[in-house]
């Protein structure tokens, strides 16, 4: 049937239209592209000062403070001096950036940098220009990837792998752990290798001390922890190829929502505590007191744990002896605690690549390149694995080092760690997902029993998606 002319002119439009969006698409993917070849020349801006933002952790046990007097050093010769940004390391770059608040050189989650790319507030990189280059895998390179009209741009460098680990304490194990909680005779407690082990010897603890003591002690309201368990039975946070399709939200999938079992059940041997945030807060100094066993939490804090060992009257070599991380133990394949029949599975976690991005406001993007390279280099990356006890995403460090680091380097490209979506809708997860689980828990310390069933747990955890996929699409959360 042939078009009346209205509708031919309307067609038109919509082509003419379409021409002019995907050539704008065009343009911005270019522009990137040639924006980076623009800034970063080789040639080092000389007498330049560029503000380096990190975390609060690498400040307080001083290795901020190491890499800069070791980079300024180096580079004295052009002026190029590198100095603490001095703001919160949670600052925003799109709101500072702009308007010159704000880094040249960041450090933070692959989430967080990632974005920064709508907006152009960072730079992408020439990565194949850095030492790491070849000694970082292509799974933690993906993390800062984005694909912008069939062109793949990388916008961060990955300094560290995040993944949650059980830090326990080697001296409050039952003297007797090898004759009674070691049923494969293979020389490692039971109790840290499964969780129904675990779960057990945390309610003999939390029963022979009259509640004074516990075993394992986590904040369940922690979305990042918690999301492993619903992982391991098939969730995830979005679906597609890449894991970026925010219209399909999937903690329920498959049979993602029986996390929500795991969550309920190791609610009952802790304390309402565990739906909010105090044993996140109070872990490092109650593991030292004896109050608490065990927990979960990442690599780079356990200088935090060896602090309040000794400000608890330990000497140093004592709690290095005993304060142990390990992989996180694995999940009864029946996803009930208390039932180990039908044996069990590496637990799947959520976990990060931290690394450092460039400011697109940099006045001195060269410099700031040469101070990414200089802080992810070998003997930087080694220094900072000494004091702040990080699992390095270069391989060659990691290989050296062997036992976690090494294992942490195999989780990731086995795909045990499910690395966090590097798209800003992430930000509209963690309060449905939140909520539900502190509900998971109050519900088995208050006996309200509204979460016992399958069924009610299935409903649960889709109404969790239900909510997400809600904030961002139809409350506009995107």
């Amino acid at each position: 049937m042939k078009k009346t002319l209205p509708a031919l002119i309307t067609h038109i439009a919509m082509v003419l239209t379409l021409i002019i969006v995907m050539g704008i698409l065009g343009i911005i993917a270019s522009g990137m592209a040639t924006e980076g070849k623009e800034k970063f020349t080789g040639e080092l801006e000389k007498n330049v000062i560029i503000r380096i933002l990190e975390n609060d952790t690498a400040k307080e046990q001083g290795y901020l403070k190491e890499l800069l007097d070791a980079f300024n050093k180096e580079y004295a010769s052009y002026g190029i001096t590198a100095v603490d940004a001095n703001m919160d390391q949670y600052t925003d770059l799109e709101t500072g950036g702009p308007y010159g608040y704000g880094p040249d050189v960041l450090y933070q989650a692959n989430d967080a940098v990632m974005k920064y790319v709508d907006g152009k507030h960072i730079l992408p990189l020439p990565i194949q220009k850095l030492d790491c280059y070849s000694y970082v895998s292509e799974n933690a390179w993906k993390a800062y990837h984005s694909t912008i009209q069939g062109q793949t741009f990388t916008f961060g460098v990955p300094v560290n792998i995040q993944q949650p680990l059980l830090y326990y304490r080697a001296d409050l194990l039952p003297k007797n752990w090898k004759e009674e909680w070691d049923d494969d005779q293979n020389g490692i407690p039971d109790i840290i290798e499964n969780w129904t082990d675990l779960y057990r010897y945390s309610k003999q603890i939390r029963q022979e001390s009259n509640g004074s003591r516990y075993g394992y002690m986590k904040s369940l309201n922690d979305g990042y922890f918690a999301s492993g368990y619903f992982f391991s039975y098939g969730g995830y946070v979005f679906g597609g190829e890449d894991g970026k399709d925010t219209k399909d939200v999937g903690f329920s999938k498959n049979k993602g929502y029986l996390g929500a079992k795991i969550i309920r059940q190791l609610a009952t041997i802790m304390n309402l505590e565990c739906t909010e945030d105090t044993i996140t807060r109070n872990s490092y100094s109650r593991m030292a007191q004896g109050t608490y066993f065990a927990t979960m939490t990442t690599p780079d804090v356990y200088t935090m744990f060896l602090k309040e060992m000794k400000n608890a009257g330990y000497s140093e070599e004592y709690a290095k002896e005993n304060i142990k991380m390990v992989d996180v133990p694995r999940l009864p394949k029946s996803a009930d605690l208390e039932d180990e029949s039908q044996g069990f599975m590496d637990m799947t976690v959520m976990g990060g690549i931290n690394g450092y991005a460039i400011s697109s406001y940099t006045k001195a993007p060269n410099a700031a390149l040469a101070f990414v390279n200089f802080a992810t280099s070998y003997k930087m990356i080694q220094k900072r694995c000494e004091l702040l006890g990080i699992s390095p995403a270069r391989s060659d460090l990691a290989d050296e080092l062997g036992g976690l680091n090494e294992t942490i380097n195999n989780n990731l490209n086995l795909g045990t760690i499910y690395v966090m979506p590097s798209v800003r809708a992430l930000a509209q997860v963690w309060t449905p997902l939140q909520t539900f689980c502190a509900k998971l828990a109050d519900d088995a310390l208050t006996g309200k029993n509204a979460f016992v069933t399958e069924e009610a747990l299935k409903t649960g955890t889709e109404n969790v998606d239900k909510q997400i996929y809600d904030a961002i699409h139809t409350l506009g959360g995107s």
